[in-house]
């Protein structure tokens, strides 16, 4: 089974900082992109940044500038750097692996982490 685990979240002040990170588990072969999303209470599930095996890399337009997603040192490994933080900012964020490709295992799935909640406030 595939698992994906978040750290990282937490409270912060308006303008701070918090580095999520992401690990992805189970056998992998291989992973077409990783990324991260989030959902405040009341809306939908949003895109706020995804990085491809090759490097590609996207960003909603809300988070450009102030967000910076990167592969880790370790494989399978996904970070989300925030700075500038808002308090629109808050809420749930997910982990996402898309094309994943295990090993012995025909076919591709996607897969999501627990979430780990972030709040901006003072």
């Amino acid at each position: 089974q595939v698992q994906l685990v978040e750290s990282g979240g937490g409270l912060v002040q308006p303008g701070g900082s918090l580095r999520l990170s992401c690990a992805a588990s189970g056998s992998i072969f291989s992973i077409d992109a990783m990324g991260w999303y989030r959902q405040a209470p009341g809306k939908q599930r949003e895109l706020v940044a995804t990085i491809t095996s090759s490097g590609r890399i996207n960003y909603a337009e809300s988070v450009k500038g102030r967000f910076t997603i990167s592969r880790g040192n370790a494989k399978n490994m996904v970070l989300l750097q925030m700075n500038t933080l808002k308090r629109e900012d808050t809420a749930v964020y997910y982990c996402n692996a898309e094309g994943v490709v295990r090993m012995f295992i025909a076919g591709r799935g996607d897969y999501w982490g627990q979430g780990t909640q972030v709040t901006v406030s003072s």
